[in-house]
């Protein structure tokens, strides 16, 4: 189950990788816009808060992506504390957003539903 986790929290790392890449790196581009519903004056508006969001996206992912690194030489227990930091933050995030923005429900689950799964079989596989 621990294995199984670790994948899960994997993808909802690399899920907030191409969040980071869409608020930091596009987000005044024509498909980033059409992802997130908004008008060119408003990514331009909106443009400093996005990039530093999408910084918020990447430090989860690196936080997951190191505690998936130290589990599997070893360092379980530090390895386990970084990924569900990482992952269980995402999870928060997500439901933000959808107890905050209901409209956004679609993205809300995108963002948290990987690093739920992933979270409930890694604690599964820690206690067994």
């Amino acid at each position: 189950m621990i294995a199984t986790g670790l994948v899960l929290t994997g993808v909802a790392a690399l899920i907030h990788v191409y969040i980071f890449t869409m608020e930091s790196l596009t987000w005044t581009s024509p498909r980033t816009r059409a992802t997130f519903g908004t008008t060119p004056e408003a990514a331009e508006a909106t443009r400093e808060m996005a990039f530093n969001q999408g910084f918020y996206n990447l430090f989860l992912a690196i936080l997951v992506a190191i505690g998936t690194v130290l589990v599997a030489v070893g360092q379980q227990g530090v390895g386990a504390a970084l990924v569900l930091a990482g992952a269980g933050s995402m999870v928060a995030a997500g439901l933000v957003l959808l107890v905050s923005s209901p409209g956004k429900a679609r993205a809300a689950l995108v963002q948290l539903t990987a690093p739920a799964l992933g979270v409930a079989l890694l604690v599964v596989g820690l206690l067994v």
